[in-house]
């Protein structure tokens, strides 16, 4: 790409991932893989890990900009691209980490012998972040194409022997789905979408049967609101209107018409803002109610959670009526 500079943007509240990165940058320029005619040739570049202010919003490529040259974490109107007009206004090359990781690989052995790591059009590896009610959280790499219940096999399975209830394959912002059609689904991004949600960051939330759905959906519209940057208005008011509505129903306050509600004010803010961050909230919303209406409505009619109180979890703990 002939770039002479690059930054790893690391969230800032992995202050230990900057530390460990900042440490591999300091053996790559020891080894003469950094800095000035790398290995005695001609071409120099330098890379420079960058912490950022810990904010979600600055996952958006143009806000992560912003936030590099000392700004509001905000993303910017587009046109123009980064490509042409990026950090600092210089046309930038902006990509997840793990995408640009892939790059040697594919120059080294080629295009096909990636995509032969996967399946047809969903080539290569990935990184899948497995976190919930598992017996081994952490981050697996598998081929893409590899089945959902491989993948939860190597996060050990469900935690304590539970039954597998729901699933949020990509993310918090990507559509939850049922556990038995997660189980059908390979860990690949024509399955997911098939499926009805996406593959996204591959950050793979398990639920297990104790899991109130209604308190989930809480705690993620809660995540959302605090997390909006607050430059659109239908995300900055849109956010914690869902929010507030699904407090109520958890607690007891939910009112018939409420989850058709919480599908109009969805409808009203995804599309409709300059990032996907309104998106992002608001398909939680719409997938938790598709899938788990049943428990929203018993809250709702009799003001307390379908879940039994005897098997409810709250981390590694057992609420008990």
């Amino acid at each position: 790409m002939g770039c002479e500079r690059g930054y790893n943007y690391i969230h800032g509240e992995i202050f230990e991932v900057y530390d460990r990165f900042e440490e591999a940058l300091r053996e790559a320029r020891e080894a003469g893989l950094l800095g000035k005619s790398i290995l005695g040739s001609d071409f120099s570049f330098d890379l420079f890990a960058h912490h950022g202010y810990g904010a979600y919003i600055c996952g958006e490529e143009t806000a992560l900009l912003e936030s590099i040259e000392g700004k509001k974490g905000q993303p910017r109107f587009k046109p123009p691209f980064p490509a042409s007009f990026g950090l600092y206004g210089k046309p930038t090359t902006i990509n997840n980490t793990e995408t640009f990781a892939s790059i040697p690989y594919i120059i080294r052995e080629g295009g096909d012998a990636f995509l032969a790591l996967g399946k047809p059009n969903n080539g290569g590896t990935k990184l899948f972040s497995v976190s919930g009610h598992v017996n081994k959280p952490g981050n697996y790499e598998i081929p893409l194409g590899t089945p959902f219940s491989e993948l939860l096999e190597l996060a050990g399975g469900v935690r304590g022997g539970r039954k597998l209830k729901a699933v949020i394959p990509g993310g918090s912002s990507a559509p939850v789905l049922p556990g038995a059609v997660m189980l059908d689904c390979t860990m690949d991004y024509d399955s997911i979408s098939k499926a009805g949600s996406m593959l996204g960051s591959g950050a793979v939330i398990v639920m297990d049967e104790s899991t109130c759905m209604v308190k989930a959906l809480e705690r993620l519209s809660y995540f959302y609101f605090e997390e909006s940057c607050g430059q659109c208005t239908p995300c900055r008011e849109g956010t914690g209107w869902l929010y507030r509505v699904v407090h109520r129903i958890e607690h007891g306050l939910g009112r018939p018409d409420d989850l058709d509600l919480l599908n109009s004010v969805t409808a009203n803010i995804m599309g409709r803002t300059i990032c996907a961050l309104g998106d992002a909230a608001s398909m939680p919303v719409q997938s938790f109610i598709k899938h788990f209406s049943d428990e929203f409505a018993f809250h709702i009619e009799h003001k307390k959670c379908l879940v039994p109180k005897d098997i409810q979890r709250d981390g590694s703990k057992i609420y008990v009526a």
